[in-house]
């Protein structure tokens, strides 16, 4: 059985439209979020025929009976879908069918601004189809959606208990982005998560917080003013979970997926070596997207997640917006002053660099004066001379040769 599509076609009704949106919110809080087999049953029948077949069986109190008709309507039942994995569901599913009110949830969101998306509206983030069984049965959405819906968006995710150096960077790196058009999406969270909201903000781009509670509850509470602000400027927060959901410890790890799959690209800033914000990297390279860590210290501890990926994963090292550019689709890099400037010196043959080395940069040295101080022959050196020369380096000088300020100017490291 084909599952349902709530843009299906311009003969459906509202009255169906808005059947499917009460439907995929009530599963969002019968459901734990990234519940595979209510993901697997929502895909194989659709939200509505999915609740009338629980109910009905929770109802009717003959379950393997219905998990058995259930089956015979899907063409090809997956392995989340097997009748031993059904029956365990709904012991999970049951117990909550008396508490989910989708209408009152709903207009408690439109009260703060906020509408439910589902699969095919507008304004649905199509990444989220990535995730397959795994994805969202909605998302709460208070502010634009259409924030994701621009240029290619960027998870910029790290440590709550982030030092300096990390918070610095994350700001960075939002901000340059921002700056160039492309939404950061993070978890809210203090430490790197908050500074790249902020640094969005000061490149006035739009950014993107995912709860993992209900998009009621601003979390943490520490962070409201700043979550505020992001609604205010064309931002968005986002849930899976109805309003007046409580954030847990499972929860915030399982929101990972969203913000991997909502993006083109994820960053790990600064990360332990067990922190959480790890997982956001293994879901987006479970979903084929590029991966990046930011380097730090060897002897600070709240870098070593970010080693980690780049020692043991496909992480790329990730110094500049540059870098982070270079992960999005089509890979092009910004053309900013930091990504086009070369050394010429970087270009030199080994000769040519023992005689840069060998000038006295205070002064024009002339051929006698070069070959004795680089040891030498003349040869090689008038060779490396017109090199130099080529390279803006070195100039003709009255008597002799001198350095140009390129030369003078010190080296990057």
């Amino acid at each position: 059985m084909a599952p349902s599509d709530p843009s299906s076609g311009s003969d459906e009704t509202g009255a169906r439209r808005a059947d499917v949106r009460r439907a995929a919110a009530a599963w969002s809080g019968l459901a734990e979020p990234g519940d595979r087999t209510a993901g697997a049953l929502l895909l194989a029948v659709g939200p509505v025929a999915a609740l009338a077949w629980l109910r009905a069986a929770h109802d009717h109190g003959d379950r393997a009976r219905a998990v058995a008709r259930l089956r015979e309507r899907i063409d090809d039942p997956v392995e989340e879908l097997t009748p031993r994995r059904l029956l365990t569901a709904l012991d999970r599913w049951g117990p909550r069918l008396g508490r989910v009110d989708p209408d009152r949830d709903a207009r408690a969101l439109r009260e703060l601004g906020g509408r439910v998306l589902v699969r095919g509206d507008e304004g649905w983030p199509q990444g989220l189809d990535d995730l397959g069984p795994a994805a969202p049965a909605c998302l709460w959405v208070r502010g634009d959606p259409r924030a994701l819906l621009g240029p290619p968006a960027v998870a910029l995710v790290g440590a709550r208990a982030a030092t300096s150096y990390g918070t610095a960077v994350a700001a960075d790196l939002a901000c340059g982005l921002a700056d160039r058009g492309h939404a950061v999406v993070s978890g809210g969270a203090y430490g790197i998560d908050a500074a790249a909201h902020r640094g969005a903000l000061a490149g006035d781009g739009p950014t993107v917080a995912v709860m993992a509670g209900g998009a009621d509850r601003l979390y943490p509470a520490g962070n409201t003013d700043l979550l505020e602000r992001m609604l205010a400027r064309g931002g968005a927060v986002v849930a899976e979970v109805p309003v007046g959901a409580t954030p847990t410890r499972s929860r915030f790890l399982r929101r990972n997926r969203l913000i991997a799959a909502l993006t083109a690209a994820t960053v790990v800033v600064e990360a332990a070596w067990r922190s959480g914000s790890l997982s956001t990297a293994t879901h987006a390279a479970g979903l084929l997207r590029p991966v990046g860590a930011v380097p730090g210290p060897v002897t600070s501890m709240a870098s070593t997640g970010c080693h980690r990926l780049l020692r043991e994963h496909e992480a790329v090292c990730v110094t500049s917006v540059a870098d982070v550019l270079e992960l999005l689709p089509g890979g092009a890099p910004s053309g900013g002053a930091e990504e086009t400037h070369h050394d010429p010196r970087d270009a030199l043959r080994d000769v040519a660099r023992e005689v840069l080395d060998g000038f006295d940069a205070r002064r024009p040295m002339t051929l006698d004066e070069l070959v004795p101080a680089v040891g030498l022959a003349a040869s090689d050196v008038l060779a490396a001379l017109g090199e130099l020369e080529l390279a803006g380096l070195a100039v003709r000088a009255a008597g002799g040769w001198e350095l140009t300020a390129a030369a003078r100017r010190p080296a990057a490291r």
